[in-house]
């Protein structure tokens, strides 16, 4: 601040001071006082921005009408706003109330906040559907599963439609050999080389077997040669079981010897002829032009026909 001091030798008494004196102590004692008022002055200019500035929340309310009190004068307010905003005694002084004005003021009024908006509850209308998209690919092909348990066992179905009465099963074969057999130690599947005959291919020309395929009742025959000093001795077989034999005694002359029979067969039947084994000798003949050796048969009636 800046401090006024009056001119050295001079003494302004109130007299002086009121009646503007004469002579030097007037002029002296004129340029003293305003000397002072330009201190003054100064003084209002620099000090008023900020003593006139009251904080926030510190501001007085307004007194009740009527019970206002006279203003008082500038010594007498500096004298009170000096007690109000200077530290008491025992007490340190508290921070300086004082701002510069580019420092940012402490706002007057409250802030008022935002409102919000809750934007879930604005909800509005439903749209139209989309246009459907695009099958996407196929995914991988996963692990087959575990097989289930069995179901349980279903209702018997009705009875078809009768079949067609004119519809025929057939089953026919004739084979020959034209190669000469010998016993020896085991039993010979009596195997042919010559096929005249073998509706659908139920003879089975590798094994030497008739498989029925088609139940019913068949009519078999079987003509051999017999050889000269020599016994004929064969069995036609069903599965594992002999049928009938095919026999001869031993004889200076050859001769041809035959058997034939009617069996029922059933579906995977067998029918095929073997030669007995070496306990005894026995042969049959045959040879490379002519065919001596004959097995043959045929299916008389069906199984499912009445």
């Amino acid at each position: 601040m800046t401090e006024c001091r009056l001119p050295e030798g001079f003494t302004a008494g109130p007299a002086e001071a009121a009646a503007g004196g004469g002579g030097t102590g007037g002029t002296m004692g004129f340029r003293g006082l305003r000397l002072v008022l330009a201190c003054g002055l100064l003084l209002a200019f620099a000090c008023g921005p900020a003593l006139g500035r009251v904080p926030h929340g510190l501001q007085e309310l307004p007194e009740q009408e009527g019970t206002k009190e006279p203003p008082l004068d500038h010594a007498d307010r500096d004298e009170e706003n000096h007690e109000k905003h200077g530290p008491r005694l025992g007490e340190e002084a508290a921070a300086s109330p004082c701002f510069r004005c580019c420092d940012p003021g402490t706002p007057v009024y409250h802030a008022i906040p935002v409102p919000q908006i809750n934007i879930t509850i604005l909800k509005g209308e439903k749209g139209d559907r989309g246009d459907r998209g695009l099958q996407g690919k196929y995914g991988k092909t996963g692990l087959a599963g575990a097989r289930g348990h069995v179901g349980p066992k279903g209702q018997k179905g009705s009875m078809g439609a009768p079949g067609d009465r004119c519809k025929n099963h057939y089953a026919a074969f004739s084979v020959g050999r034209k190669k000469p057999l010998h016993s020896n130690d085991y039993y010979q599947t009596l195997i042919f080389d010559t096929e005249f005959v073998n509706l659908y291919g139920h003879f089975n020309m590798f094994t030497g077997k008739f498989y029925c395929y088609v139940p019913g009742i068949y009519f078999f025959s079987l003509n051999v040669h017999t050889w000269n000093q020599k016994e004929t001795y064969l069995h036609v077989m069903k599965n594992a079981e002999e049928v009938v034999i095919l026999y001869a005694q031993v004889s200076d002359r050859s001769i041809m010897q035959s058997q034939s029979l009617m069996l029922e067969l059933r579906d995977q039947d067998e029918v095929w002829v073997r030669l007995f084994k070496g306990e005894r000798e026995n042969a049959i003949f045959s040879d490379e032009f002519d065919t001596y050796i004959t097995f043959s048969g045929y299916l008389v009636k069906h199984a499912a026909e009445p």
